[in-house]
């Protein structure tokens, strides 16, 4: 019995200490607009730029991205896809789950519903946090996410900054914000909205059929409305002479 309690405490740990860590990032909310045409094509550019290299959207195709954004297939045979050029395929990658394993530890994630499975304001935090840590064999950490593998890829974007520490009431060290030690190519707020872009595009990828669906449902909340309506009514014409 001690054994399976020790054991217990053991496995269920990690997942404390990780629920200590989220609690204490505060999450900005993620500039989502799925109506923003615009936005998601600037995110979907975004996306191909800097993230399919590594990682792969294997569960959406260029064409079906295309269509709902507004690009047509010259536009994104000559701006969004450079792995492949029949508009039908998927948005995969052409690095090896090996090499990948090889030089990041483990192969990178598919992001098809990353924006499902980690939220928004997750993933516009993310890529926002990053900061310089020599200890780490990419040469960097991140504030959402400690001691991930993934080097920072939008570096040149957003620039290096160093994080700033304080001491909270235990007596701990805590990262209070943030401190540019070379800037990038993009000012603070540019940067931001970029990566707006980029976690807008992740969110329609994670469901491409959202705004249907919200549609859908609101027609069929005012049908069955209509129908409750004409029940009752239907049911009073019909019981009127019993009672």
């Amino acid at each position: 019995m001690k054994k399976l309690v020790i054991s217990f405490l053991l496995a269920v740990m990690p997942v404390f200490v990780a629920a200590g860590h989220a609690s204490e990032l505060r999450l900005d909310k993620a500039p989502v607009n799925l109506r923003d045409q615009a936005s998601l094509q600037r995110g979907a550019q975004m996306f191909v730029n800097y993230c399919l290299s590594c990682h792969s959207a294997k569960f959406m195709r260029y064409n079906r991205m295309g269509a709902d954004l507004g690009i047509s297939d010259e536009q994104l045979k000559a701006n969004l896809m450079f792995g492949t050029d029949k508009v039908g395929d998927t948005m995969t990658v052409a690095m090896a789950d090996e090499d990948s394993k090889a030089w990041f530890g483990n192969p990178p994630p598919d992001l098809s519903v990353i924006a499902r499975a980690r939220g928004a304001d997750w993933l516009y935090a993310y890529m926002r946090t990053f900061y310089l840590d020599e200890s780490k064999p990419m040469g960097v950490n991140n504030l959402a996410f400690p001691d991930v593998g993934m080097p920072h890829v939008l570096w040149k974007l957003q620039g290096l900054q160093k994080p700033v520490y304080r001491t909270n009431a235990d007596g701990r060290n805590e990262i209070e914000g943030f401190e540019m030690v070379k800037p990038g190519t993009m000012e603070p707020a540019e940067y931001d909205a970029a990566v707006g872009d980029l976690v807008n595009f992740l969110v329609y990828m994670g469901e491409p059929m959202q705004l249907e669906r919200q549609a859908l449902g609101i027609k069929v909340l005012i049908f069955l409305t209509i129908f409750f309506v004409l029940a009752y009514l239907l049911k009073k014409e019909y019981w009127k002479d019993i009672h």
